[in-house]
């Protein structure tokens, strides 16, 4: 067996033998699934509260504008005094719409009040600002001489139909679905890179620190030591995130399909609606399925895979340099900056511009450059690129790595022999000269 396959099963069997990496790996998926459904649990609690609006309409011409819903009730206080029904509202309601007497009705864009001690959600304000635009604008129309109930009656709701100009049809948000999933792919690669990235520093730094790494190096090479370290804690790493999906997978369907159980047993609503219902829900998650089953999902897959290898052995290499080239974790906060902030700006990319312009050029060129593609190309995928592109990105992606394991096995060299001095980044530059 070469001495790297033995770093390697070192590095990989010390990791997974760890106390805290067993007791995480079956305790995350317990908690994700948990923490989901608690979070599923409040909003359900939130639909049931109803807030309380009180009224005071001194003209009695906006009161009846405001309808009641689930969330919201107003309540008609407009009959008391002004001073009255404001220690009413702040004793038993939310807050009070003050809707003032003016001589022009025009006058009531500027001067209706929302009093309350507590900011109202921006919802809010925009459903009590829509009233009153509806109700100064069909005072615009009388006085115009327009009948508003024929313009009411000849507004139009109008559906656009999509299609492809091969004649299917399509629905509509697959953009936002599209992103969705390429950016779920490109979040499991970053999350990787930081959790097992940190790994990889810590476990040079605790070897450098306890002088066990004077007594490896004497027969290894410093290069296979970061090359098996990177290897195995990726090894380790890929299991951990294979058991979190197999355990995560078994325990949302087992929690839905109780749950399902719990509610079909417990249900009063009419069988033939909730039958109309499920077809159309039918229908929608059919028409979705399609789209997704008509995506790349073999290159996404496929490219998911290439660009998790190359984008974490990439930026571990990092990590690995990093975590030679100092003493503690508190020193290698000032190199870490650098490092993040590529994959901070991939997400950003990824979501506010792949998004609306997956071919734009700002896209392309950020899924070319080696420390942002993992994250962007693979958002991209979703709505096509060609495969000139693809290769173009995954070589440079690659040859980009080989570049940095050359300069980060340098700084490794020489950084895990130094000791009680803080590295600089003047200092790193020296090493690479050696």
């Amino acid at each position: 067996m070469s001495i790297l396959s033995l770093i390697i099963k070192r590095e990989f069997i010390a990791k997974v033998r760890n106390k805290s990496f067993i007791v995480m790996t079956f305790l995350s998926p317990l908690l994700i699934v948990g923490l989901s459904f608690f979070v599923g649990y409040l909003a359900t609690m939130n639909k049931d509260e109803v807030t309380k609006i009180a009224i005071h309409d001194e003209l009695s011409i906006l009161k009846a504008d405001f309808k009641n819903t689930k969330e919201t009730v107003y309540v008609d206080l407009s009959g008391m005094p002004l001073q009255l029904a404001k220690d009413t509202a702040s004793k038993n309601y939310e807050g009070l719409i003050f809707i003032p007497k003016v001589a022009n009705i025009q006058e009531l864009s500027e001067k209706v009040q929302y009093i309350s001690d507590d900011s109202p959600s921006m919802k809010f304000i925009i459903t009590t600002e829509k009233v009153i635009n509806n109700k100064l604008t069909q005072a615009n129309l009388a006085v115009l001489g327009f009948d508003n109930d024929k313009i009411e009656k000849a507004e139009v709701s109008s559906n656009i139909h999509l299609t492809k100009f091969s004649g299917e049809d399509t629905i509509k948000g697959i953009n936002e679905m599209k992103i969705a999933i390429g950016g779920a792919f490109g979040y499991l690669i970053m999350m990787f890179i930081v959790i097992y990235g940190n790994f990889v520093m810590r476990s040079v730094i605790e070897e450098k620190t306890s002088r066990i790494i004077e007594i490896i190096i004497s027969s290894v090479k410093p290069y296979q030591l970061m090359m098996g370290k990177i290897i195995g804690n990726s090894l380790a790493g890929i299991l951990q995130f294979a058991i979190w999906a197999i355990v995560g997978g078994i325990l949302m369907f087992s929690i839905s399909a109780f749950f399902g159980i719990q509610t079909g047993a417990e249900s009063s609503v009419d069988p033939e609606m909730v039958g109309k219902v499920q077809e159309g829900l039918g229908i929608t998650i059919q028409s979705y399925v399609k789209e997704i089953l008509n995506l790349p999902l073999g290159t996404l897959i496929s490219s998911f895979i290439i660009y998790f290898i190359g984008g974490y052995f990439l930026y571990s290499s990092f990590y690995a340099a990093i975590g030679a080239a100092v003493d503690s974790e508190t020193d290698s906060q000032q190199f870490l900056l650098p490092i993040i902030m590529p994959l901070i700006l991939g997400v950003y990319i990824g979501f506010f511009t792949v998004v609306n312009d997956p071919h734009g050029t700002v896209a392309i060129i950020f899924s070319m450059v080696p420390l942002t593609s993992p994250i962007v190309m693979l958002m991209r995928i979703p709505f096509g690129v060609p495969w000139w592109q693809l290769a173009i990105s995954i070589t440079l992606l690659f040859a980009t790595f080989l570049g940095v394991v050359w300069f980060a096995a340098k700084i490794y060299r020489v950084g895990i022999l130094m000791y009680g001095k803080k590295p600089t980044w003047k200092e790193l530059y020296k090493w690479l000269q050696y």
